[in-house]
């Protein structure tokens, strides 16, 4: 490989998860040991390309070493385990699957919270670990092979923790990554050549006294230097008495990788700069200054680091989308903080890198693993200068392109993916956005315009009421349309919720019926339009007792129709917002409006029927006093003065085009919305033009409305305009009359200020006789839902048939 890299696949792991534990070293110069972020650690053959030995750990792996007698120290939050590796790789020549041990407590050497780094230093072992407030270093003495007790603990050491402790998603306390290195006077003293490995590094003396003290050189004790998340970089002379824990300088930023770099000619395994780089591509050099100093050289490099390794003079490192390498022989100068340009090496995805060793062809070989799980041999080329294009055979030259569009293929694929989740997170943001604004504006509505006229609500509900027959029998349905005047839409989510109960009773006792009806996309100015079935025609008593009827609207939303489910454990149920009331009374619900009696619905079989068994029901029980009510007409009625009605109708709109107030009030009775509520018409019907109204009530009774105007000059009394109510049915006069009270009190809310100042309209009599029909109302629906006698009954209806005819009022 002249000038360019090569990777070779030597075997796969699957796709890996995020982890910044994931760790590839090399044991014994013949295998590598990886730890994928989990709990199992690998042992490679890199002779026999093959995986030679699983071990299975308690709990995800951290950190691991090779100590000097082939053994393997290896560190979970919770401890730290020892395993013998010679027995393995001896049984695995004769074996074709690789050797499986669980690790158990048995293996434990030492307990600990929190652990995130080991080191071993000659019999020495390091440990750091992460408390709630500050890092702990501790010191254990490793015992001789043929000695069967356990690790003795020498002393530890504190340090206060400056950034916050992290908690995973599972409330758990979360290690963040650190590292330990040893730095060694001169050459380290080991019995073999690997000591790089081991994380150990010697320096020249000159910069280990700038750096580390005249004490530490004197006493030639090594030093301990561990990098921290929050960029401080801290030592400890390890054979120094009285020594304590000393700042040596802050990245300012998580610390990838602390490595030693020869920069110019000087003695072999000395290293005359220690390099210190940032998960965010800070690099520092620290070597010696002039005068007799110390000095301190920062330099960026393109982040982020993922990971990273030092040779004698270049830093490799990966970003995750390529490998990069940076000649440290030329960020030896210039000005502080410049910005280095590295030399891509077109592999992408590598997570963790080895130390740099010796290929035999010459260069330097890197082994990494991909975030895919690929375990590579990295070739790198020979020499340091770039080699271009032109100077590569043309073999060579397809390798690259085809590396490069593979690379351009990784990245545009993370690319996609990465444009797919942004779309999505932002169209759900958005719906968010649109469900808090409404949610703001409904609750605003809700708290300070209890006495705001519904027609000026952003989002209101209005409804028409109209009989339809299906199945032979006629049924009252209610059309609700939900009115969109806000300037947000009402997308997934909402659900329009309807609950009709009786007007003297309430939702919770029972007798109260919910509708739902989901909300797709309601934009602003448009209306979603819902049917619900109110009460059908049938026996008397129970058609009677149904209504007037209160319909309260209401907006719900829940979260469940936008976010995913696996993030709703801990978010509230679905929230509710009132919207406004309807009601449904008896004007509303009369059927076959017209002007003679004989214009009815169209009778069917079980009409005649119901009539002629109505009939025989009264020709049979006449001794038992039971046709009274079949045979009797009961009216009642409400009088206005015509002024009022001037004032507040203007008579050219509702009395289609005439001056007449009767037939003014009639219309308006009639067809315009009260309560919110409109009758439905049918066909071509645009009112009526006579002053006799004729109809049927849902109880099936005759009922007759007429309006006339009274002028009685030599009588003395004012003149009015009478609305006379006759009816077969006591309760449906009585539902009548209260309906028609109920109407004429919204009449007086449309009188002008000024008008109403000087008549001195009296608006409290009116509530005081609404008050007293709606008394008397709810004596009717009780008598008639409660099993009394017929007598009994009759007696009631009477009674409040007698009150209703002695409550007259005149309004003006």
């Amino acid at each position: 490989m002249d000038g360019r890299c090569a990777v070779d696949t030597w075997t796969e792991f699957g796709v890996l998860r995020a982890s910044s534990t994931a760790k590839v070293q090399l044991l014994f110069g013949t295998h590598v040991v990886i730890c994928t972020g989990d709990n199992e650690v690998y042992v490679f053959s890199v002779q026999e390309k093959n995986i030679t030995a699983v071990l299975q750990c308690p709990e995800e792996v951290v950190d691991l070493i090779e100590s000097y007698d082939k053994h393997l120290l290896i560190a979970c939050s919770s401890g730290v385990y020892c395993v013998d590796l010679e027995p393995l790789l001896v049984r695995t020549h004769s074996s074709s699957c690789p050797a499986e041990v669980k690790i158990s407590s048995e293996f434990c050497v030492c307990a600990g919270h929190g652990l995130s780094s080991l080191l071993l230093v000659g019999s020495t072992l390091v440990t750091l670990c992460q408390r709630n407030t500050s890092w702990m270093l501790t010191l254990y003495k490793i015992p001789q092979p043929k000695q069967c007790s356990g690790y003795e603990m020498l002393g530890s050491f504190s340090l206060p923790l400056l950034s916050p402790v992290l908690l995973d998603s599972t409330g758990t306390e979360q290690t963040r990554r650190s590292l330990l290195i040893c730095i060694h006077s001169g050459s380290p003293l080991t019995s073999n050549d690997s000591y790089l490995a081991h994380g150990q590094f010697g320096i020249e003396p000159v910069l280990f006294k700038l750096l580390f003290g005249v004490d530490a050189a004197l006493a030639k004790s090594p030093v301990i230097l561990w990098g921290l998340p929050d960029g401080r970089l801290c030592f400890l002379p390890l054979h120094l008495p009285g020594s304590r824990i000393r700042v040596l300088h802050s990245l300012e930023q998580p610390v990838a990788v602390v490595g030693a770099s020869v920069v110019g000619e000087t003695d072999p395994g000395l290293a005359r700069c220690l390099v210190a780089v940032g998960e965010r591509g800070r690099v520092v050099l620290i070597g010696s200054g002039p005068e007799s100093t110390a000095g301190f050289a920062e330099r960026c490099v393109p982040g982020p680091v993922k990971c990273c390794c030092v040779d004698n003079n270049s830093l490799y490192y990966s970003t995750g989308s390529d490998l990069l390498r940076l000649n440290l022989l030329g960020s030896s100068g210039g000005e502080e903080a410049a910005v280095q340009i590295p030399t891509s090496l077109n592999v992408s995805r590598i997570i963790a890198l080895s130390a740099p060793t010796c290929s035999p062809a010459g260069g330097a070989q890197l082994i990494g693993l991909s975030d895919r799980g690929k375990l590579s041999g990295i070739k790198l080329p020979v020499g340091e200068q770039e080699v271009g294009f032109s100077q590569l055979p043309a073999s060579l030259v397809g390798r690259s392109v085809r590396d490069l569009l593979s690379a351009i293929g990784d990245i545009c694929e993370r690319a996609s993916a990465l444009k797919t989740v942004i779309k999505s997170q932002n169209v759900t943001l958005q719906q968010l956005n649109q469900v808090v604004n409404t949610c703001f504006l409904l609750k605003s509505a809700a708290n300070t315009d209890e006495h705001r006229p519904t027609k000026d609500k952003p989002i209101r509900c209005r409804a028409t009421a109209e009989w339809s027959r299906s199945l032979l029998k006629d049924s009252l349905n209610l059309t609700c349309v939900l009115e969109n005047s806000s300037p947000y839409s009402l997308e997934r989510g909402w659900t329009l919720c309807i609950t009709v109960c009786p007007l003297s009773g309430s939702p919770e006792d029972g007798e109260s019926e919910t509708f739902a009806f989901p909300v797709l996309d309601l934009s602003p100015g448009g209306a979603l339009e819902v049917s619900v079935p109110v009460a059908a025609a049938g026996a008397a008593a129970a058609a009677a007792a149904a209504f007037p009827l209160t319909v309260n609207c209401s907006l719900v939303f829940s979260l469940l129709r936008v976010l995913e489910e696996e993030d709703l454990e801990s978010c509230p149920g679905p929230f509710t917002f009132p919207l406004n009331s309807l009601t449904v009374d008896w004007l509303h619900v009369l059927r076959g409006i017209g002007p003679t009696a004989s214009q009815k619905s169209q009778a069917t079989t079980a009409d005649a029927v119901r009539e002629f068994l109505s009939s025989r029901r009264i020709d049979c029980g006449k001794g038992a006093n039971r046709g009274g009510e079949n045979a009797a007409v009961y009216s009642t009625s409400v009088r206005v003065s015509p002024e009022l009605l001037r004032d507040t109708l203007k008579t050219g709109g509702f009395g289609l085009g005439t001056s007449d107030p009767s037939l003014c009030l009639l219309n308006w009775l009639l067809f315009e919305s009260h309560g919110g509520v409109k009758m439905g018409r049918r066909g071509d019907q645009d009112g009526v033009k006579s002053s006799e109204v004729h109809a049927r009530s849902p109880d099936e009774a005759t009922v007759k409305l007429s309006a006339k105007e009274v002028n009685e000059e030599n009588s003395g009394k004012e003149a009015h305009v009478e609305v006379q109510i006759e009816s077969s049915s006591v309760a449906a006069a009585c539902g009548l009359h209260h309906a028609a009270l109920r109407r004429m009190q919204s009449l007086l809310a449309m009188v002008p200020v000024e008008t109403a100042a000087a008549k001195k309209i009296q608006i409290s009599d009116l509530k005081l006789a609404l008050q007293k029909a709606e008394v008397d109302q709810s004596g009717i629906s009780e008598a008639l839902g409660s099993d009394v006698s017929s007598a009994q009954m009759n007696a009631v209806l009477l009674d409040v048939y007698q009150k209703l005819r002695e409550n007259r009022l005149l309004l003006i």
